[in-house]
């Protein structure tokens, strides 16, 4: 972060990655997974606000359709 900076995110690339399931014959699937990192500075950003953007911006993310509505 350089200032006057007061939040800075950082998208990594979405990677295959093996994860298990109960319900599949295989006992595992194979989904995208990103990283993606918030950085904050406190003196200017409450961690909590980042945290609750965070939460917003996943639930985005896994479900394009709701930025329609």
């Amino acid at each position: 972060m350089n200032p006057p900076q007061s939040c800075i995110l950082a998208v990594g690339s979405s990677v295959d990655t093996v994860l298990p399931d109960a319900n599949s014959a295989s006992g595992f699937k194979v989904e995208p997974i990103m990283k993606i990192v918030l950085s904050c500075d406190h003196r200017s950003v409450d961690g909590a606000v980042g945290a609750s953007f965070m939460k917003v911006l996943k639930s985005t993310l896994e479900n394009p359709l709701e930025m329609l509505l």
